[in-house]
């Protein structure tokens, strides 16, 4: 029963934005962004099971306990910021430097998460990866000056982790950090919007 309650809720919670929102209201809204980072839902779900406060069937119970470590490497997103460097990049190189971690990230999420399984883990990594399209969707569909086009690029060698606490953290550093920074860049564009 706590089991499709937890799917009901992470179906509904995990949901594409809204359709009808424009990518420059994400900029010119900041309590919008903040909404839509789901990291610190995700880090209580996943104390919540290793805690064992749940009551689950004892097969799903020891599949909620290892939720913690994933079975394969998980590539980590570029979070690194040096603020002189970031500056001097153009807007579409901000974005490629996301875009392209983000790619990386979503990738590693569908392998770890393999089809039809079952579980916590699974379920924790469903949600995280309607996150990550969702910030994909609203990146690439962000309207921005003209300029040379960039392909998405990493300002990073990635290395990888079988520990979803280090993913999630690297997650939110990449939003909190370079996303945000980028979005501050953006700003000017909601005066006139």
């Amino acid at each position: 029963m706590a089991l499709s309650r937890l799917l009901l809720l992470c179906m509904v919670a995990s949901e594409v934005w809204d359709a009808e929102t424009k990518p420059i209201e994400f900029v010119c809204n900041k309590g919008a962004r903040r909404a839509m980072n789901i990291v610190a839902e995700v880090e209580r779900a996943l104390s919540t099971y290793l805690s064992g406060s749940c009551h689950l069937s004892p097969p799903l119970q020891s599949d909620c306990n290892s939720s913690a470590t994933l079975p394969t490497p998980v590539q980590l997103p570029c979070t690194e910021l040096h603020v002189a460097s970031w500056g001097n990049k153009s807007h579409q190189e901000k974005r490629g430097d996301i875009v392209a971690s983000l790619r990386l990230l979503i990738e590693g999420v569908k392998v770890v998460r393999a089809p039809g399984q079952a579980g916590c883990a699974t379920l924790l990594l469903q949600r995280l990866e309607n996150n990550i399209n969702n910030y994909l969707l609203i990146l690439t569909n962000l309207q921005l000056s003209q300029g040379p086009v960039v392909s998405p690029a990493m300002s990073c060698v990635p290395r990888g982790t079988q520990s979803l606490h280090t993913v999630l953290s690297s997650y939110n550093q990449l939003l909190s950090g370079k996303l945000e920074r980028f979005m501050v860049n953006l700003q000017d564009r909601c005066i006139s919007q």
